[in-house]
């Protein structure tokens, strides 16, 4: 095969891939396509966690169309897994199967992997190809890869702004700045997250539930609220409704001034995860994100606000992407709240560097798309 042909076959494998987008989380997102003598014979791709993984998916489809894998080209946009997880080693499967080359996208950064895969696939005569189409593969699963390398979930800070940078008016209107377009999107990435988290602000502001309403859910997200001083209202509608888990990020301080609600909040089946406690008005966010990540196995987590937890997690250097939506419409009042509130940068050096992904209309809004940090996903992400 060309170079430009295995990149070809690897887009198709890595658009089937997005297929799995909010379904198979924890694991990544894997497609995988079988080609013999230039032609795609059977595809595949890893649909839900805990299921057939996209190389089982592959073969068992080439099964059922009487197509024969020996000899066969398998084109994969992960190296193929070598343990036994909640489903058997890929690598048996194509061992067994003997396509004459495997094409990995890259090597899989999950440690029980890391190259072994590769390694097996070689041992038993199977020639291996890796780095086709690194780059795409990488975006794609740079949730994943951020997981398994840092313990960190991926972080999508998400906010509406009018074109001078507002998200409300000096008293606190918000609904709505963005349009019914851009509010359905929202909806529909709360339904393929993990968990939403808001600050304590946002919940006494617009009483919000958090759920993904009028699309189809691919999961259920954890709503999660920042609220160090455990202001929290007992018939906040994230507390009443059943709907999703909540999470309450608190201090040991604010528990122990109102223990009665504590109870009444376990009761209700919410869980109260406290925050560290330090000198001044800012609470270290790291330790909730990656209670998220080994407590409820989140890869990705929406943050909608409001401007000072977006600001502080900024601060900390934790957000990896945000989705700006703006809309065609100026306050024009310096007394109007923006969209960010956080450490200030009085010198340009100082700025957070932003990499913009894509750009796309949203009826009258334009979404802005951006990485943060400037950089392309790495390895390291």
């Amino acid at each position: 095969m060309s170079i430009d042909s295995d990149l070809r076959f690897m887009r198709r494998a890595l658009a089937l891939a997005r297929r799995g987008q909010g379904r198979v989380e924890p694991n990544p997102m894997v497609g995988c396509v079988l080609v013999r003598q230039g032609r795609v014979v059977a595809q595949g791709y890893h649909r839900v966690f805990g299921r057939a993984h996209a190389e089982v998916e592959a073969l068992a489809a080439a099964g059922r169309q009487g197509v024969e894998v020996a000899g066969a080209d398998v084109y994969v946009t992960l190296e193929p897994c070598c343990h036994q997880g909640k489903t058997p080693p890929c690598t048996q499967a194509l061992i067994r199967a003997r396509p004459r080359r495997v094409v990995a996208a890259m090597v899989d950064p999950f440690p029980q992997v890391a190259g072994r895969g590769l390694a097996r696939l070689r041992e038993a005569g199977i020639a291996v190809d890796v780095g086709v189409g690194e780059s795409l593969a990488r975006e794609l699963n740079a949730p994943f890869i951020k997981r398994v390398t840092t313990g960190l979930p991926w972080v999508i800070a998400k906010w509406a702004q009018t074109v001078d940078g507002r998200i409300a008016t000096r008293t606190g209107q918000s609904r709505w700045i963005s349009g019914a377009q851009s509010r359905r999107l929202v909806h529909e990435i709360r339904g393929r997250v993990d968990a939403v988290m808001v600050g304590i602000g946002t919940v006494l502001a617009d009483d919000p539930a958090l759920t993904a309403r009028e699309v189809k859910a691919r999961r259920l997200a954890r709503r999660v609220v920042v609220d160090p001083h455990f202001k929290i209202p007992g018939a906040a509608r994230l507390v009443q409704s059943a709907a999703a888990p909540v999470l309450i990020a608190t201090t040991q301080a604010a528990v122990a001034g109102d223990p009665r609600k504590a109870e009444s909040l376990r009761a209700a089946g919410v869980e109260l995860f406290l925050l560290a406690e330090r000198p001044g008005p800012l609470y270290p966010l790291a330790p909730l994100l990656r209670h998220l990540v080994e407590g409820h196995q989140a890869t990705n987590v929406l943050v909608e606000g409001g401007g000072r937890l977006l600001g502080a997690l900024l601060d900390e250097g934790l957000v990896d992407q945000a989705l700006v939506f703006l809309a065609p419409k100026l306050l024009i009042d310096e007394q109007a709240r923006p969209a960010l509130a956080g450490a200030p940068r009085p010198e340009l050096a100082a700025a957070v560097p932003l990499r913009l992904h894509r750009m796309q209309r949203q009826g009258e809004d334009v979404l802005l798309d951006y990485r943060v940090g400037g950089e392309p996903a790495k390895g390291s992400v």
